[in-house]
């Protein structure tokens, strides 16, 4: 298996799992964050807010993952990571933004998940640079991959076409052939390329 990178929206698959780049409050933001919420309807927030705080306001800490249902998204389950804010690269972000992908790839296992997709976590609103983000994706994805059974199909989605050829040359640079269009994996998953995420 390879690591697959698809453009589209994320909130159209039907995985066992779609990863949420979400806030530590865990009650919606915009982005991929408001977009999955409008897609998975009220019972998401809803979910969400009954999670347990870990202090106030706080039901996720950076770098450290949840999971709820998926209500009326394709998906079976969302699991929300909280990325760094990028701030110099001195405070951690790195090692934040991997246990992001790790934590959720080790969620995804314990859940008994066979697929999961990843937006592009942090390089929205909390300013991660694009081709840093995507190589720590593609490192840790990989990584994750070799070394587990589980989810064997794993999907870096991007939200547009500047995401897509970074992720394509981060996993390039770690050794994995580029391939050549997205709507192979869609045909693979069993699922239509929705028109809007045409390369």
């Amino acid at each position: 298996m390879k690591i697959e990178v698809w453009q589209g929206d994320i909130t159209t698959l039907a995985v066992d799992a779609i990863v949420n780049a979400a806030n530590e409050s865990l009650l919606g933001g915009g982005g991929v964050d408001g977009a999955i919420h409008r897609a998975a309807g009220p019972q998401l927030l809803a979910e969400c807010a009954a999670l347990p705080e870990v202090r106030l306001g706080v039901r996720c800490p950076t770098g450290e993952v949840r999971a709820t249902g998926a209500y009326n998204l394709p998906a079976r389950h969302v699991l929300h990571t909280v990325g760094p804010v990028w701030n110099d690269g001195t405070r951690a972000e790195p090692e934040l933004l991997a246990n992001c992908y790790w934590k959720s790839l080790q969620l995804a296992e314990s859940l008994g998940l066979h697929s999961i997709a990843f937006p592009a976590i942090s390089c929205g609103v909390f300013g991660y640079p694009l081709h840093q983000a995507a190589q720590i994706a593609a490192t840790e994805t990989l990584a994750w991959q070799r070394s587990h059974r589980e989810p064997q199909r794993i999907i870096l989605v991007a939200y547009n076409a500047a995401t897509f050829k970074a992720y394509q040359s981060a996993l390039a640079a770690l050794g994995q052939p580029v391939e050549p269009s997205a709507p192979a994996f869609m045909a693979n998953l069993g699922l239509e390329l929705p028109p809007a995420a045409a390369l």
